[in-house]
């Protein structure tokens, strides 16, 4: 995790496509400039990075499922909660699940859990849209190649306004 670049994902652990699903390994760096101001003698990771874990682990999910054709952005977290602290060197695994995809809109739930114990979920909804600049769409397929993200195919058919996910 380089939290300076907001790089998040570590590496994805597991991916089912059919199921929509996608499980990422995080680790908090043990000394990053964040904790310097959040808190000294004290650092945690701030909240809004727990979220922001939540949401780039479900937009790889959808970026995988979109095939690598379009972008997700973030549109809005809801019933986000932070439900313990999480300090360096801890291993936070997300899961994300995709709930809906349609009208350019996608609707994920995600949680983030360190040693088992639930530390933080949200709804998360992404706006998806073509790529727009082709270094941002090199820069994602190096990032999902870097996490270990299978670049299988996977495609969705015409019906993807219902959220339907076809393999081929």
């Amino acid at each position: 995790m380089r939290l300076e670049y907001f790089q998040m994902i570590d590496k994805v652990v597991e991916l089912d496509l059919e199921a929509r699903t996608l499980r990422t390994a995080n680790t908090v760096p043990c000394e990053s400039p964040i904790f310097e101001g959040h808190f000294p003698g004290h650092p945690l990771l701030p909240g809004v990075l727990l979220f922001e874990i939540m949401a780039q682990s479900c937009g790889m999910l959808l970026l995988r499922l979109h095939n690598y054709d379009r972008m997700a952005f973030l549109a809005s977290v809801d019933k986000g909660k932070l439900r313990t602290f999480v300090t360096p060197g801890q291993v936070i695994d997300v899961f994300a699940r995709l709930d809906h995809d349609g009208s350019g809109f996608a609707r994920l739930k995600a949680e983030g859990r360190v040693d088992g114990k639930l530390v933080c979920n949200a709804d998360v909804t992404l706006k998806t849209m073509p790529f727009p600049a082709p270094e941002l769409r090199g820069y994602l397929l190096s990032t999902a190649e870097r996490i270990g993200m299978p670049m299988g195919e996977a495609v969705f058919d015409t019906a993807e306004a219902a959220g339907n996910l076809t393999h081929v």
